[in-house]
């Protein structure tokens, strides 16, 4: 029988930001393609949760803080050839720019843009991706929509969105492809420690034709562009957003 083309079978894959959200849930779509998860997080406690949900074996949970100098070293020590890399890990800070402080926003841009760049640049250095592999970052539909107060983050977002399609350039000759994700609003757990009611919550969710998404719609979109069935996909960003900036 032939194999699908969506499989992650024999297929090992780094994901970041695995503690919570859509990390936890396309490390759970990863495994439940068939392949090998390495989890990286801050939460000891939370990416044990992560790890416990996953189907199959061989899996394998990394602690690092990617912002820490030494945290991104010893997790590139210590990864075998990668098939795929899924960056999720990020942050997000709602303050309009005039209230903007220098710190907050080297805190954003740190943890959502060079974060990433410097932890790929490592692992492109280690030689740590197999030709053919596919790296996909996570962004955001924010930078599209000039949203008031998401000054720090929408810039980082859009950072890490650029960095996709110039890295996808790069690489390109050893096949290795670079996407992005674009995801709007997605039912995470953050938005319950978010200082908005559930009746604004409900409102906006009525500007969406297809409503909020689920992790499982972003962490879907993920398999495809890590799985063969993309294969000729690379320099791209997948707009993930029910519809909303289609109104």
């Amino acid at each position: 029988m032939m194999q699908s083309p969506f499989s992650l079978t024999d297929k090992t894959i780094l994901v970041t930001g695995a503690s919570s959200g859509l990390g936890r849930q396309t490390c759970i779509a990863i495994s439940e393609m068939g392949g090998k998860v390495i989890a990286t997080g801050r939460n000891p406690e939370r990416l044990e949760e992560t790890m416990s949900m996953l189907t199959g074996e061989g899996h394998i949970a990394h602690l690092a803080d990617l912002v820490n100098f030494e945290d991104r070293k010893q997790l590139v020590q210590s990864l075998p050839k990668l098939n795929g890399f899924v960056h999720s890990a990020g942050i997000s800070r709602i303050i309009p720019l005039k209230y903007l402080t220098d710190d907050l926003l080297d805190e954003v841009h740190t943890t959502n843009f060079e974060a990433p760049a410097k932890l790929t640049r490592d692992m492109v250095k280690a030689r740590v991706f197999m030709p053919s592999s596919s790296i996909v970052y996570v962004g955001s539909i924010a930078p599209m929509l000039g949203i008031p107060g998401q000054c720090a983050y929408s810039s980082s977002k859009a950072a890490l969105m650029a960095l996709a399609r110039v890295f996808a350039m790069e690489v390109v000759s050893q096949k290795i492809r670079v996407n992005s994700v674009a995801p709007a609003m997605v039912k995470t757990p953050i938005m319950e420690g978010a200082a908005v009611s559930k009746e604004q919550y409900d409102l906006d969710e009525k500007s969406y034709p297809l409503g909020y998404g689920e992790p499982e719609d972003v962490a879907n979109a993920i398999v495809f562009l890590l799985s063969s069935a993309s294969k000729w996909i690379t320099g791209t960003t997948m707009i993930l957003d029910g519809g909303l900036i289609c109104k």
